[in-house]
């Protein structure tokens, strides 16, 4: 009889020389994580899985593989992700704003991810140059896979699945902007503010903008205060996780605020750790301290330079403390407060 044991060492040995022969060392990081992933294919042989349970496995592998490696590619800058209508005709308001929208943004050195379908993704790609804009497109039965503008561009991605495709808007996402859709807008604005309400995505801002004289997000944030927040279905706090913008103007303004001072925040062990662009002044921490003791585990704020055991943008002064990790609504208002010094 075989030795599971002896058999499973054999089979670790050839997927670390596997890895060795695409020139990574295994006993790296980024060799473990791959390693990681064979075995995990491998463990799909000898589960009992279904095959299609293990072409879902594979095609979503296989997208985000492909996905990553084109942003990874041809991303220059921060992006802002745009959602909205593929119904919304080309004389309407909302399509005139988007398209306003997203040439202001460009301009100060953005680059666009639309679904790249018609209506409101279609005018967010005429807004920018060519060379800014990323389309993520979807295969769907009844709709054209890409619109004429973003059609045959290497930054068009085409995904199989939603939840693929939904990943690389949140994951390459510094800011979001939505204007008014049905459901697909609905579940992309609701699954953002779902990840930054419970702390599984960073904290970006989100604009909602209406064309014209629309009264879309009105009634919308009119539902949300009578059946979300007055019901305490959500905390007062969480209404500053999205901006409703009385203008084109005032949405780009509000973007660029929320990265005036604050550059990025992550966690570092039990430390939250928020980069900043400039430091404060003592007083200024001093009053944050006293207005969000909610949010700490104990002491409070303080500055410093980067901790040991962080690798990313190590010249920005840091603010860091030990979070609670809820009240992420609170934690929005922080970035605010340290914005507007």
């Amino acid at each position: 009889m075989a030795n599971p044991e002896r058999n499973d060492i054999v089979i670790e040995e050839t997927i670390r020389t596997l890895i060795e022969n695409y020139g990574t060392d295994p006993t790296s990081f980024e060799g473990e994580l791959v390693r990681q992933i064979i075995e995990t294919g491998l463990k799909l042989l000898i589960e009992g899985h279904h095959i299609g349970q293990i072409k879902v496995i594979t095609r979503a592998l296989k997208e985000m593989r492909y996905a990553y490696r084109i942003f990874n590619t041809h991303q220059k800058g921060p992006c802002i992700s745009i959602f909205g209508s593929a119904r919304t005709p080309e004389e309407h308001p909302d399509y005139i704003a988007a398209k306003e929208f997203s040439k202001g943004m460009a301009e100060k050195g953005w680059m666009c991810i639309t679904g790249a379908a018609n209506g409101i993704m279609k005018a967010s790609t005429e807004g920018p140059d060519k060379s800014q804009s990323f389309g993520l497109s979807i295969r769907l039965p009844f709709e054209a896979a890409s619109n004429s503008m973003i059609e045959g561009d290497p930054k068009l991605i085409i995904f199989r699945y939603f939840f693929t495709r939904k990943l690389m808007f949140m994951s390459h996402s510094q800011a979001l902007a939505a204007f008014p859709g049905g459901f697909g807008t609905q579940d992309e604005l609701f699954e953002m503010l779902t990840l930054m309400q419970t702390g599984k995505a960073n904290i970006i801002p989100i604009v909602l903008l209406d064309g014209g004289e629309g009264t879309y997000w009105e009634h919308w944030n009119r539902y949300l205060k009578e059946n979300l927040l007055e019901p305490r279905w959500i905390s007062p706090e969480d209404e500053h996780f999205y901006y409703i913008a009385p203008s084109v103007h005032a949405a780009i303004d509000h973007v660029l605020q929320f990265y005036h001072r604050y550059h990025s925040s992550r966690y570092v062990k039990d430390l939250f750790v928020i980069c900043l662009k400039t430091p404060l002044k003592s007083k200024q921490i001093d009053l944050l301290n006293e207005k969000y003791k909610r949010l700490f585990v104990e002491g409070g704020l303080k500055q410093g330079e980067a901790l040991v055991e962080e690798t990313e943008d190590l010249t920005l002064p840091r603010l860091y403390f030990h979070h609670t990790r809820k009240d992420m609504g609170l934690l929005r208002m922080l970035i605010d407060d340290i914005n507007h010094f």
